[in-house]
């Protein structure tokens, strides 16, 4: 994973599909499964912090929309769920692999 630099640049932390994601413009990210198809245009609305330059703005001050693109579709690694009693004979093993969407920021607007 690269670590991104913020430098005097504008961010925002916005909330998508339950989770707080802090971005900046033209960033990938990977976000919990969105509706919608590759190409699809998405805005969030709800924007928790932004700072332009310098300039932070904060609760019910922010007025932003995050304008992204839909990227892909794609799947996370996978988990094991793996259950035993000792003694008992007792073995269970289930697996699944969580749904991811890529989006590109676009724009903070």
């Amino acid at each position: 994973m690269q670590e991104i630099i913020f430098g005097n640049t504008m961010f925002a932390v916005v909330k998508i599909a339950g989770q707080q994601f802090k971005v900046q413009k033209d960033q990938e990210i990977f976000v919990h499964q969105l509706t919608g198809n590759v190409g699809d245009k998405v805005e969030f609305a709800e924007v928790l912090l932004t700072d332009n330059d310098g300039k932070l703005t904060v609760g019910t001050d922010v007025k932003s929309v995050i304008k992204a693109e839909i990227l892909g579709h794609v799947q996370g690694d996978k988990v094991i769920a793996f259950k035993m009693k000792r003694r008992k004979g007792f073995r269970k093993k289930v697996g699944h692999r969580t749904h991811f969407t890529k989006i590109k920021i676009n724009e903070i607007a």
